[in-house]
């Protein structure tokens, strides 16, 4: 075989090459006949036959992996040959890169090879032979900078690619100012939000004892801002109102109402604040952003608008479980008054009435509201029914089963309400036992709950880029997934393991 000036052998294996190979066969004088079949990427591409030992002329111009075989007939018989691979490679390799357009700051390293990865159909991964002009580069001072990279496969295809990157003035003293002046606010804030709810609570305590000052018809900056608030919240609230599926969501919050807040009217005005709130998320993830230069991703646009949507339920429930416990645990003396209210000869409706002047806080409230509901004319029955439907407390069904059965049939009512008050006592004794032998299981679930957290916090601040490639790339999405799903899976069950039902 002979392709040009050059003596081809039939069993030589020739290496890639990008350009077209020519062959020539041929046959020895004492040939009668033969015949060649070419295989190109193990298909057959071209196969013939000759009744003489003439030469035949073979152009391998395609890209892709080839076979001859040649069969030679001498004397009645036949004969077989075979060649190496003729390797023609005419395709040159590709290098994809995440961002054509790269901005930095004047000074800052870069990675330049982050992100990007080159591959050809023959010769596979080229990541690791691509190269680029960044030692060129001087990244150190202003302007728009061509960084070209550029790999050559085996055959001697080359690629280059070139992406632009525009150095900008270092914004990194400045942004953090910006951020400690925004920290420094947000501080204050919270500073002012404690102060004001503290001013609040000892406003009530000594309201009884004040004389009722003068109407002051001025408003405070903060009653401003709650009157802003409140009239942006009455507008989300007409405009989610129509939508059946918000609606059928929203009484799920319902329970929250006059507990939670008690300017909210239904669970239509939590949604509304935690729309308010997601919205808030994302406008200070934008604001951080735009003192950066850069633009959200959709990541980082998703994130916070779930954060600031679902966050507001962990404080409304945390919020909720704290009044239900601070009544269960006021639920025992209120019994204990009443029983001895019955011992002194009072009534239901006076010992009711007694146990709002003795106690204080949610306890004294629920049961003002009682007192309120059998003077306007509801029964017994239907006013501790009530009560029974504003706490959902096991103790408190206890307390509305009895007095139903002790008003429609009679009874020692001492000899009930004391029976109530050791079993409460004792359930209680015995939840604060548990509670101090199951203490510091309590405490190692709860730290393993946070050590995920703290550990992606902490890596996040040492290096902001570490986690992206979880947001950025296919595989990264799923993993995350995955892990969201393990962690909360783990978190529930502990959860479960934990709660022991008394």
């Amino acid at each position: 075989m002979e392709s040009g000036n050059e003596l081809f052998s039939i069993y030589e294996q020739v290496n890639p090459v990008n350009t077209n190979i020519d062959l020539v066969i041929k046959p020895d004088s004492n040939v009668t006949s033969y015949s060649y079949t070419i295989y190109k990427d193990g298909k057959l591409y071209k196969d013939s036959h000759l009744n003489n030992n003439d030469s035949s002329f073979v152009s391998l111009r395609e890209t892709g992996k080839y076979e001859i075989t040649v069969y030679e007939s001498i004397a009645g018989k036949q004969k077989e040959t075979k060649s190496g691979i003729y390797n023609i490679d005419k395709e040159a390799p590709v290098i994809e890169t995440d961002n054509l357009l790269i901005t930095m700051q004047q000074g800052a390293t870069i990675d330049v090879m982050g992100g990007v990865k080159a591959y050809d159909k023959q010769d596979g991964n080229l990541t690791k032979k691509l190269t680029s002009n960044a030692d060129e580069l001087d990244f150190t001072t202003l302007g728009l900078k061509k960084l070209v990279y550029s790999v050559t496969d085996e055959a001697g295809n080359t690629t280059t690619k070139t992406v632009n990157i525009n150095v900008t003035r270092g914004t990194t003293s400045s942004l953090v100012a910006v951020q400690s002046i925004i920290i420094a606010l947000l501080v204050l804030l919270s500073a002012l939000i404690l102060y004001f709810k503290k001013s609040i609570n000892i406003e009530k305590r000594i309201a009884k004892f004040a004389i009722e000052p003068v109407y002051d018809k001025s408003e405070s900056l903060f009653d401003k801002f709650l009157k802003f608030y409140y009239k942006i919240l009455k507008r989300v609230r007409n405009v989610i109102s129509g939508f059946v599926t918000i609606k059928k969501y929203s009484k799920r919050y319902d329970k929250y109402v006059n507990i939670v807040n008690r300017v909210y009217k239904d669970g239509l005005d939590f949604i509304a604040s935690k729309i308010i709130m997601a919205f808030i998320f994302v406008f200070i993830a934008a604001f951080s952003k735009t003192i950066q230069y850069q633009l959200l991703k959709a990541y980082e646009i998703s994130l916070p608008l779930l954060a600031g949507f679902f966050i507001p339920d962990i404080v409304y429930a945390y919020t909720y479980r704290r009044y239900c416990a601070t009544i269960e645990n006021d639920l025992l003396q209120a019994i204990m008054i009443m029983n001895n209210a019955f011992k002194s000869g009072r009534s239901i409706t006076q010992a009711i009435e007694l146990v709002t002047t003795e106690l204080d806080g949610p306890i004294s409230e629920q049961f003002k509201k009682l007192y309120m509901e059998i003077n306007l004319g509801l029964s017994l029955d239907d006013a501790f029914k009530r009560l029974q439907d504003r706490i959902p407390l096991e103790e408190v069904s206890y307390l509305t089963a009895s007095i139903t059965i002790l008003n429609k049939t009679g009874g020692n009512i001492i000899k009930v309400f004391t029976s109530i008050e050791h079993t409460l006592f004792n359930k209680k004794k015995l939840k604060l036992e548990l509670k101090s032998l199951t203490g510091s299981s309590r405490v190692i679930s709860y730290m393993l709950f946070g050590v995920p957290i703290l550990f992606v916090a902490f890596i996040t601040i040492l290096d902001p880029t570490y986690f992206v490639p979880f947001f950025t790339t296919t595989l990264g999405i799923i993993l995350l997934l995955i892990m969201i799903t393990i962690y909360t899976l783990y978190i529930v069950f502990v959860i479960k393991i934990m709660k022991v039902k008394l």
